[in-house]
């Protein structure tokens, strides 16, 4: 599980990163029997439940762009999943061989995620505090919903009570290197390389 910082080992791994969001939008797109199972939660306003998420985790891993390997993006979330997970990768004669977790303390998360603001001209994502914009008008930036600090303050508690356990079952197997994610991006993209090898 490699958020966010993944896109630099899929570029010098070329291997590919896979987001679960990535999966359902496709999936979905494409209308296939799971990407049409999933629409209907999605449309409700729901979480797609974990069987067809697996169901299209599996169809995804199967595929032949992972067969020298992968890097998950935002899945598992849950030991549930994780346990899934194992079990998808035993059929197709793989397994988990490194876990990465990232360690950044709430408060510097919650400032990350309030201070992020988008262009409404450009596109371009900016931070009022550590990459504030040059050549934009402070009116055409915007602050997406979800990145109040209710809302994220909400999302880490979900990450404590769900999440952080699947560190803890991919512990139990010698599995999980942990890095300071408060450093500079580099240093950060050196530190999963000298782990991956």
């Amino acid at each position: 599980m490699i958020p966010s910082r993944g896109r630099f080992s899929v570029d010098k791994y070329g291997i590919p990163q896979i987001s679960t969001g990535d999966i359902l939008r496709v999936a979905v797109a494409n209308q296939t029997k799971l990407g049409l199972e999933a629409k209907k939660f999605m449309d409700a306003g729901q979480l797609v439940p974990d069987e067809v998420v697996n169901g299209l985790v599996a169809e995804r891993l199967a595929e032949k762009d992972c067969e020298k390997g992968f890097i998950m993006d935002g899945f598992p979330r849950t030991v549930v999943q994780a346990k899934a997970l194992d079990e998808i990768l035993t059929k197709l004669g793989k397994q988990i061989e490194k876990v990465i977790a990232l360690n950044v303390p709430d408060a510097d998360i919650i400032e990350r995620i309030t201070g992020r603001r988008t262009s409404k001209v450009t596109g371009k994502i900016y931070h009022i505090k550590f990459n504030p914009p040059v050549d934009e008008k402070e009116e055409d930036l915007v602050q997406r919903a979800d990145d109040t600090e209710e809302v994220v303050v909400k999302r880490l508690e979900t990450y404590h009570n769900q999440t952080a356990p699947v560190l803890d079952y991919y512990k139990a197997q010698n599995k999980v290197t942990e890095i300071d994610g408060t450093k500079k991006l580099e240093e950060i993209t050196q530190d999963i390389f000298k782990i991956l090898g």
